[in-house]
């Protein structure tokens, strides 16, 4: 039987995300223009002109979100040869082909995740995608407020606290708003024992894409989030507290862990990973 998504939102988060009974299909989602990037389906007319909005003003958008894909395959993979076998995605979006599950299982079939996403939408595609996974859930929850995540049932029922957790902002912070962000990953943060992982993708403020910022920061305006802005690699680090960054430290996102091919130049995305 699947599990009913609860309403935990209790109506505070992002303009417009506290009713999951709403009709979001006219208001673009991130998590949605997200998959519109990546080729994905689970996406309505609105996303894909955001998508292509997003595209016009800063082109290489798709070429990040690929990457970031690939960033997340082979942090999953090193997180797994450390014996992390369970995983806690933060803003996770839609859980499509190539997401936490998938890697996983395929080498740990009772890998245990659950997806966290504030969009009701991107909450149903995935609960309905995992509706036959016993190890794999969704719920939807702002985490801003962490209690209610590390406390919400279906969290305690899939995520042993006790146990190594892999903890993930994959491109999600730099929707979050400055005291807000840094609160909660520090509280999530403390909640891990040891053996843990902390992993962050993060745009950047130091690249030829700084100069359109404002103009990206509008288009996700009209979205599910109040701003998309980058931190400085410092800002980013900062997010680790005293976790240790395992090398090679924070790096594009394509280069980690080992400097993959391609280009850096407007690649605009960094990622970094901590030992708790």
């Amino acid at each position: 039987m699947t599990e009913p998504v609860p309403d935990i939102h209790s109506g505070v988060g992002f303009l417009g995300m506290a009713n999951a009974d709403s009709d979001f299909s006219s208001r673009p989602s991130s998590a949605r223009i997200y998959d519109a990037l990546l080729g994905g389906n689970h996406n309505f007319a609105a996303d894909r002109e955001a998508a292509q909005g997003l595209l016009t003003i800063f082109p290489l958008a798709g070429d990040m979100a690929r990457a970031n894909r690939a960033f997340l395959s082979r942090v999953v993979h090193y997180l797994l040869d450390r014996g992390v076998h369970q995983f806690l995605d933060i803003g996770s979006g839609i859980p499509t082909v190539g997401n936490v599950h998938e890697i996983a299982q395929r080498r740990i079939p009772d890998a245990r995740v659950v997806y966290v996403d504030i969009d009701p939408v991107a909450v149903a595609h995935s609960t309905d995608i995992l509706k036959d996974n016993p190890w794999a859930a969704a719920i939807q929850a702002d985490m801003r407020f962490p209690d209610a995540v590390l406390n919400h049932p279906t969290v305690r029922r899939l995520i042993d606290l006790d146990q190594p957790i892999g903890l993930m902002f994959v491109a999600m912070l730099h929707f979050v708003p400055e005291d807000d962000a840094y609160r909660a990953v520090q509280s999530l943060r403390s909640a891990l024992p040891a053996g843990s992982y902390l992993v962050i993708s993060h745009g950047v403020s130091e690249t030829v894409a700084d100069a359109k910022e404002a103009e990206v920061t509008a288009l996700y305006r009209r979205t599910d989030v109040s701003a998309a802005h980058g931190r400085t690699r410092d800002q980013i680090l900062s997010f680790f507290g005293d976790a240790e960054i395992v090398p090679p430290g924070l790096v594009w996102v394509h280069e980690w862990p080992d400097g993959g091919d391609g280009d850096a130049r407007g690649m605009a995305v960094v990622a970094a990973v901590g030992e708790i």
